[in-house]
């Protein structure tokens, strides 16, 4: 699967790899591609997973203020709730297409 922005591939990797949590996938930081992700100072913790992280996106001129987050240090409830450590794994804004 591929995350595209303005046609520019910012992420991908085989589904199986993925992590899907209330309609988002969620990317292994592996699958992200290198610098297309700055740290954005945006405040956000969702009551059951923890305090998030958010990414401005830019790469190769496509770019995104506040379009992708991760959960660097999810609650263990929350990774006990999806089923699998998500830990550091980026979902992507829905302007960034997810391409199967």
């Amino acid at each position: 699967m591929k995350a595209v922005l303005d046609g520019v591939t910012i992420a991908e990797a085989d589904k199986d790899d993925l992590v899907r949590i209330e309609g988002n996938w969620y990317w292994p930081p592996v699958a992200v591609t290198e610098n297309a992700l700055a740290e954005s100072p945006t405040p956000y913790t969702c009551p059951w997973k923890g305090e998030a992280q958010y990414f401005s996106v830019s790469k190769d001129g496509a770019a995104l203020t506040d379009g992708a987050w991760s959960y660097p240090t999810p609650y263990p409830t929350a990774i006990e709730r999806v089923g699998r450590d998500f830990s550091g794994y980026v979902a992507f804004d829905p302007k960034v297409q997810i391409v199967d």
